[in-house]
């Protein structure tokens, strides 16, 4: 890993730490799902507010391998853990129960400004309130932004709390523990991966494309990721590149504006695997296709990720 360039990007954001102590959560609810029990939880995020998420563990003693799904946006702020648990939504974008049906302890928290971290909802808040849910998320990045501070600290922050609950979990395996996303999902997976070491291998789908080539094609920047100054030190492929020589698989598709040029950020990041001799460990798999997931797409990566849990 490029400690430095990790620990620069880091402190440009103003990460505070790993926050690598046990993490208590309450259970709110839980539900058999057979091979594994999906239980409704919330424990505590950066700053006090509550996390909610879901947290899927397979029946056995353990210890299992561990992955932290990070949700998609797709413009719908009342669809976070749900969807990624197979409650509602996409059906490509449920890895959560094929994992745990694999034997994989599943995380998969809302995000800051989705489903139940919505102002006015309290567990399971799966209802659209278009206009309500966009004001608040541009004023979650805007109070932020007016204190010195921005929402991809926020974000972060709160995905090293998640780590570390997974890390620390009597009936993980903190040797196999991975990080998975698509879209803003996948924006957050490159991020987090780069700066926190504990992950072990990281999926990113649909998010590998480069601050640059955004601001030339017109293509809109996600909340989370305005973050004054930024890009005049740092781009994506420099978030690829402290990956390394960790396993990381992204992938894109030829019609997605959102992983663009994500082979330019593949070439530049696979010198720093080279360096390293972990050339095999940096995959990058492109496919015909639009931005949103598709069979073909769901099932390389949930493949790529058991083999990487074994």
């Amino acid at each position: 890993m490029n400690e430095k360039l990790s620990n620069d990007m880091r402190e440009f954001i103003g990460l505070t730490g790993n926050h690598d102590s046990k993490v208590a959560y309450e259970v709110i609810s839980e539900e058999n799902k057979g091979n594994y029990m999906q239980m409704r939880i919330r424990y505590s995020g950066y700053g006090g507010d509550m996390i909610r998420a879901f947290i899927l563990i397979p029946k056995g003693t353990g210890p299992f391998p561990a992955v932290l799904i990070h949700h998609q946006h797709n413009g719908e702020r009342f669809l976070g853990k749900s969807e990624v648990c197979g409650l509602i939504g996409d059906q490509y974008q449920a890895f959560g129960p094929i994992l745990a049906n694999c034997g994989v302890m599943v995380l998969a928290p809302d995000s800051i400004c989705f489903e139940d971290r919505r102002v006015g909802y309290n567990d399971f808040g799966i209802e659209p309130n278009e206009e309500k849910d966009w004001l608040q998320h541009y004023n979650e990045m805007c109070y932020r932004l007016l204190a010195g501070e921005t929402l991809m600290k926020k974000v972060l922050e709160d995905a090293a709390i998640s780590i570390s609950l997974l890390r620390l979990h009597p009936l993980v395996d903190p040797c196999r523990l991975g990080i998975l996303g698509h879209s803003y999902g996948g924006n957050t997976v490159l991020f987090q991966g780069a700066l926190d070491s504990r992950i072990k291998f990281g999926c990113s789908s649909g998010a590998a494309a480069s601050f640059k080539n955004r601001i030339q094609n017109g293509t809109g920047i996600e909340m989370a990721s305005t973050i004054p100054g930024f890009n005049q030190d740092y781009d994506i492929d420099d978030l690829v590149k402290c990956f390394a020589p960790r396993n990381l698989l992204l992938v894109s598709a030829t019609n997605d504006k959102y992983s663009k040029d994500s082979e330019n950020i593949y070439d530049k990041a696979i010198k720093e695997y080279e360096k390293m001799g972990a050339t095999d460990a940096l995959v990058h798999k492109r496919f015909e296709g639009e931005h949103r997931l598709d069979k073909e797409r769901f099932e390389v990566i949930v493949d790529w990720i058991i083999s990487q849990c074994k």
